[in-house]
């Protein structure tokens, strides 16, 4: 209850800032920041309309990690320009996000592993495997989005680095530290299958999920 009482205030206290951004924005017709900020703000809603609509309860960690990730990677990033002021922004997020994405892929392969009407059963081995290829498969297609649109509308989505005008070295650092991020959650959560007695903050997560998912998993 105290943990989700902390991401509740921290996420209204992201929200008010966002919001404070676009109404200073819209004030001195800054536009496209105006309307990135309240975009932002529809964002950080997902996670509350996605466990209303579909019944499925998320740990107030990995929201909160979530909302983290959107306000660092969206409004840091893009509206402040954390990209350009700091060279080490899009590094950290691209780990981020292979981290995210990695538990991510770990819990839908832990669920369908779990379900009764599935009838699969997968080694440990193979769910760090998918969870792994997941993260990483997603954070391909992204790449690909950004060349996409930088190709397509002129933007700057891929940064490229001195020296590189092309994105290559940028698409494939983004790439390196994806794979990172989602190999750290995969040993992870290959340790957690071969062991729910150990402690660490994913087996708190994934154990929290369960806990507030009982109908997903076997009794």
């Amino acid at each position: 209850m105290r943990i989700r009482i902390t991401h509740q205030r921290i996420t209204i206290a992201l929200q008010l800032i966002l919001l404070t951004e676009a109404i200073f924005a819209a004030w001195q017709q800054r536009w496209l920041t105006a309307f990135l900020s309240s975009m932002i703000i529809l964002i950080t809603f997902f996670p509350v309309l996605f466990e209303r609509r579909f019944r499925i309860h998320i740990p107030p960690e990995l929201q909160l990690s979530a909302i983290g990730f959107v306000f660092g990677s969206l409004f840091l990033g893009e509206v402040r320009d954390y990209y350009s002021r700091f060279w080490w922004w899009d590094t950290a997020l691209h780990t981020l996000s292979g981290f995210l994405l990695g538990i991510l892929g770990f819990l839908l392969v832990h669920v369908m592993n779990q379900m009764e009407r599935i009838h699969i059963h997968l080694k440990p081995g193979f769910v760090a495997f998918f969870a792994f290829m997941f993260a990483l498969g997603v954070g391909a297609l992204w790449e690909i989005f950004e060349f996409t649109m930088d190709s397509v509308f002129g933007m700057n989505m891929q940064k490229p680095m001195l020296g590189d005008p092309s994105g290559l070295t940028d698409t494939m650092w983004d790439l390196i530290v994806d794979a990172l991020g989602a190999l750290i959650v995969s040993v992870l959560g290959w340790r957690y299958l071969n062991n729910p007695e150990q402690d660490s903050f994913l087996e708190r997560w994934i154990n929290g999920f369960i806990e507030r998912n009982p109908r997903f998993f076997r009794k």
